[in-house]
């Protein structure tokens, strides 16, 4: 990933406030796709907040979210940005209902209405743009 600049880093730590809750977003066997699920699942071995791999399928843990009573509910998932590979943005949840999960089936737009109803925090996107999302390979080196 690429470097993280310090304004993109005051702007992480501007929305990493309150009780937080990160969730990875991703199919593991489709490379760079995998990219949430694998982070999720890094950072719950060393973080100290709720960590939830939701694989393909978020609309299935919306309960589970919701029961971690987050103030910021914060997604990883591999984004098509139109930007070179390893490039992140930090969309909040407006800017999401305007853009899709890149390869995932549910509307963002109506995923964000469902969690939103159950929870009363923010919820973010950190979307990092993929180099390869082909079916049966690792995650690349960028």
């Amino acid at each position: 990933m690429k470097c993280v600049t310090d304004t993109r880093k005051s702007a992480l730590a501007d929305i990493l406030k309150g009780k937080v809750t990160i969730v990875g977003i991703g199919n593991v066997l489709k490379g760079d796709d995998g990219l949430g699920p694998i982070l999720s699942e890094r950072l719950k071995t060393v973080l100290d907040i709720p960590c939830i791999n939701v694989g393909s399928a978020p609309e299935n843990y919306i309960g589970k979210i919701a029961g971690e009573s987050p103030d910021t509910v914060l997604f990883i998932d591999a984004t098509h940005l139109d930007r070179p590979p390893g490039t992140f943005e930090i969309l909040n949840s407006n800017e999401l209902r305007h853009m899709g999960f890149s390869t995932h089936d549910i509307s963002p737009g109506f995923y964000i209405e469902m969690l939103e109803s159950q929870i009363p925090g923010r919820i973010f996107l950190l979307g990092i743009q993929p180099e390869q999302t082909t079916l049966g390979t690792g995650l690349s080196p960028t």
